[in-house]
């Protein structure tokens, strides 16, 4: 038993001593684990300071990525929003148009006439067919009626009589608006007037919806069509002014014809009186005498027939009514280049005509491209203008001869015809040229102020 007891206690001992060592040995790892630690720590530290901004921006990028379809969902209810509110405006400037005499022709389109009749006479005429028809509705009582019928306090006279006073009270209302459509109807807002006499037809029968009282489509369209004649019978009225004016002034050229017919031939009497005068005179002098006498008698002779000349084109012109001049004029200081005027003249000196044209009435003289003689000038005349009708400077008044178009079309048109038919290319344009000049000169003598005045822009 003692013998047993120390090996007990040396066996306790370097179990001990075994354990210690363990100990130590773990002690050292937790020692060194620890340092890792702390270094590990150290490192995660210095990451997560240099994720942080990583960090900073995924949270920014999330927050402005939550704003952003916030502000889509804005805009997108805006865009509904404002479509709805765009398509209810277009609605109203619709309506609005057919009472504002402001809007352009163009938001209602272009009137297309829907009769052709030669007088303004048979316009009248249908206008007031057109009114007989209107009052015939009346008298039938097709033109507003009620659909139903009505009882007033158990009557039915009674609910008759109202239904009749609301009838009146309508078709004063519906008149009153054609009416003045009829009266009001101009050539810029025929198509308007149109709408407006429908816009009051569609708003009367939806007002008058609950009691059933309705405006018939047979007086809407009367009233549709006494607005479209009594606008077409203004513009045949117009054209037929316009003829009007065109064949006085013809009768004035026929007159002016005439009257140069007889000036001319009293001209070529006039030199041969005194052709026969140098002659006999001539008979009875001396050689020197005679000599002089036969320069003279040659002088007249020339004169007498280029008097003679001139009176035969008078009496043609004047005994044919299709013997004249087609003249090819432009006017660049009033209408720019580019524009040129085709007309005819049956006079015996065109530029007469030319010269009227370019009076008081436009700033600058007219000069002359081409000057063409031809025994049927009118139709000569016409083809020059249907084969430049689509570049009229005013589309809708065919009396209006100017053409933008250039000059060798022009001159190759008229040489199908003529061939040796003249033209001067470039316009001479005095005025125009020396008013342009003055212009310049004027704005160069004053150079400072013409520098202090370029710094600034006309618009910003």
């Amino acid at each position: 038993m003692e013998f047993f007891i120390p090996i007990l206690i040396i066996g306790l001992a370097i179990a001990v001593i075994l354990l210690c060592r363990e100990l130590a040995s773990t002690r050292d790892s937790l020692v060194a684990k620890e340092k890792n630690l702390s270094e590990s720590t150290q490192q995660v530290n210095q990451l997560q300071q240099r994720l942080k901004p990583v960090t900073d921006i995924e949270v920014e990028v999330k927050r402005i990525a939550s704003e952003r379809a916030e502000l889509m969902n804005k805009i997108a209810e805006t865009r509904d929003s404002y479509r709805e509110k765009r398509a209810l405006l277009d609605k109203l400037v619709k309506e609005a148009a057919i009472y504002d005499e402001e809007i352009k022709l163009a938001e209602l389109g272009f009137y297309k006439p829907h009769f052709d009749f030669d007088a303004s006479e048979v316009y009248k005429g249908r206008i007031t067919q057109n009114r007989e028809k209107q009052k015939q509705l009346v008298s039938d009582k097709t033109a507003i009626r009620s659909l139903s019928d009505w009882y007033l306090e158990g009557s039915k006279a009674k609910g008759r009589a109202m239904i009749n006073r609301a009838i009146r009270l309508t078709a004063r209302a519906f008149n009153n608006e054609c009416s003045t459509a009829v009266a009001n109807v101009r050539w810029n807002n025929v198509k308007r007037m149109e709408a407006r006499v429908e816009k009051a037809f569609e708003a009367i029968n939806k007002m008058n919806e609950s009691t059933q009282i309705i405006i018939s489509r047979d007086d809407l369209r009367l009233k549709i069509e006494e607005i479209r004649l009594t606008y077409e019978w203004h513009l045949k009225r117009q054209d037929e002014k316009e003829e009007q004016r065109e064949a006085r002034r013809l009768q004035r050229e026929e007159a002016k014809l005439q009257r140069e017919a007889e000036k001319a031939a009293s001209e070529e009497e006039k030199y041969q009186r005194l052709l026969d005068q140098a002659r006999q005179q001539a008979e009875g002098t001396s050689e020197t005498e005679k000599l002089a006498m036969e320069r003279e008698i040659e002088r007249l002779n020339e004169q007498l027939a280029e008097a003679h000349g001139k009176a035969e084109r008078a009496k043609s012109m004047a005994e044919q009514t299709r013997v004249g001049y087609v003249y090819v004029i432009s006017n660049i200081g009033s209408f720019g280049p580019g524009v040129y005027k085709i007309g005819m003249s049956r006079r015996v000196d065109p530029s007469e005509r030319v010269k009227e044209l370019g009076d008081a009435s436009v700033p600058f003289a007219f000069d002359t491209h081409a000057m063409i003689y031809s025994t049927d000038a009118p139709t000569l005349e016409k083809l020059l203008h249907e084969a430049f009708s689509e570049h009229r400077v005013n589309m809708v008044n065919n009396r209006k001869e100017f053409f933008r178009v250039g000059l060798e079309a022009i001159r190759d048109e008229v040489r199908k015809s003529f061939p040796e038919a003249a033209f001067l290319e470039a316009p001479e344009a005095q005025e125009y040229n020396e008013t342009i000049a003055m212009a310049e000169a004027a704005a160069q003598s004053n150079p400072v102020e013409s520098q202090v005045v370029a710094q600034f822009p006309e618009e910003i």
